[in-house]
């Protein structure tokens, strides 16, 4: 590894080939230093980003690529979506998507290492990738960056170039609740158990969710991500001690990312890891709590497209909710309101026309209850799906569909 500086980097970047693939540090860890540097020296070029935000570049000349579409790549022109599990992107990264160049957003170096600290993620692959087929890995190194362990941990001599940085961290301030949120999250929250290994993100139903389980014993957590309220659970002694908090990616206050500096009671691993459907159903208890934007009589679900384009991607829940499944005492959630207000519509559906992202969870939870799908016939899933969490004013429909499906006699 060797400390440059950002003219040096400059001209490293000239030899760059012709429109390289470029796959970077995503989510809320967005290696912005670096991308600005590539942004002004290089025409043409791939960013492969996971959840791209704003800082993403967006001009002609930059194609857009990810498996999992964030907010900075949504209204792109020039945007590749990769449909993957993200548990399967490393290989698709292996053997299809090779990187020439991997940019990273880590730690100041500690002993012979640096830290990928809050995102860790595709990058352990993409660095490996890049290495065995002469690509090169640029580290932008940020004294703001928590020291995190686990898959975090790079060798000096996995980096070929280091630019040090003084960049802020990107930092979530969880906000109020609305009361459909709530009611959601308490019905949810209600039936975790003792002992329980969890699987949710960031938002309001997580959110809500987490706050009620502070006076759970012996909680475990195994996510994609988390934020702040895996830090209140601890704080309440609410976690199982002896069990490290498992994660791939974090997104939070200044406050979570102090907590996480040299924290051995956070472990953070690669995706292939953190989403293995089989490492997810060895948990105790795997309770996963997803999001979707859809689901049918048939308990499919739409979580990725609106209107017939990508709006995000498989991202990790088709693999948390298999994982979920097969875990001794394990339950999947899927949560989503019964009506969407902007095209004032049912969000159960009789049949979705979108590409399904998931099917066959334990239960669809709406503010107006909980529908009991695993386990079921088909013909009682869809009673359940209508009377317990499709909205009223769309429940004759559904009858009407259900009959005419031959769901229900």
């Amino acid at each position: 590894m060797r400390t440059v500086s950002i003219e040096e980097l400059k001209k490293i970047l000239a030899g760059l080939p012709e429109n390289p693939r470029i796959i970077a540090s995503g989510n809320f860890s967005t290696p912005k230093t670096l991308l600005k540097v590539i942004d002004e020296n290089v025409e043409k070029y791939i960013i492969h980003v996971l959840n791209a935000q704003v800082e993403i570049p967006n001009r002609p000349g930059v194609t857009h690529e990810t498996a999992f579409v964030g907010v900075g790549m949504r209204q792109s022109k020039n945007l590749d979506y990769i449909p993957t599990r993200l548990s399967l992107l490393p290989i698709v990264i292996r053997d299809h998507y090779r990187p020439d160049v991997v940019l990273l957003h880590t730690s100041l170096p500690r002993f012979d290492t640096v830290s990928l600290g809050t995102e860790v993620n595709i990058l352990p692959a993409a660095i490996e990738t890049a290495r065995m087929h002469g690509g090169i890995v640029i580290a932008q190194a940020n004294k703001n960056m928590p020291y995190t362990y686990g898959d975090a941990q790079i060798y000096e001599n996995d980096i070929d170039f280091l630019v040090e940085v003084d960049e802020p961290l990107t930092t979530h301030i969880q906000g109020s609740s609305t009361e459909i949120a709530t009611s959601i999250g308490e019905r949810i929250a209600h039936v975790i158990e003792d002992g329980s290994t969890l699987q949710v993100g960031i938002g309001a139903v997580p959110d809500v969710i987490l706050s009620l389980l502070l006076k759970r014993n012996r909680l475990r957590i195994w996510t994609e991500m988390f934020s702040d309220g895996v830090l209140n659970l601890w704080k309440a002694g609410a976690l199982d001690d002896e069990v490290p908090i498992t994660a791939s990616f974090v997104f939070g206050s200044q406050e979570l990312y102090d907590w996480l500096n040299l924290n051995r009671k956070v472990r953070m691993l690669r995706t292939e890891k953190t989403n293995d459907p089989s490492q997810i159903a060895r948990q105790a208890k795997m309770t996963s709590v997803n999001a979707g934007l859809q689901v049918d009589l048939f308990d499919q679900a739409n979580a990725s497209r609106v209107r017939g384009k990508i709006y995000s991607g498989f991202g990790g829940s088709t693999d948390f909710i298999v994982g979920a499944l097969h875990s001794r005492g394990g339950r999947s959630f899927m949560a989503l309101p019964s009506w969407h207000k902007k095209t004032n519509s049912s969000t159960i559906v009789p049949l979705i026309t979108e590409a399904v992202t998931s099917f066959q969870h334990s239960y669809v939870v709406t503010e107006n209850g909980m529908a009991a799908c695993f386990g079921h016939s088909e013909s009682e899933q869809a009673r359940n799906l209508i009377e317990k969490a499709a909205h009223p004013d769309a429940r004759a429909h559904l009858w009407e569909k259900a009959f005419e499906f031959g769901l229900v006699r």
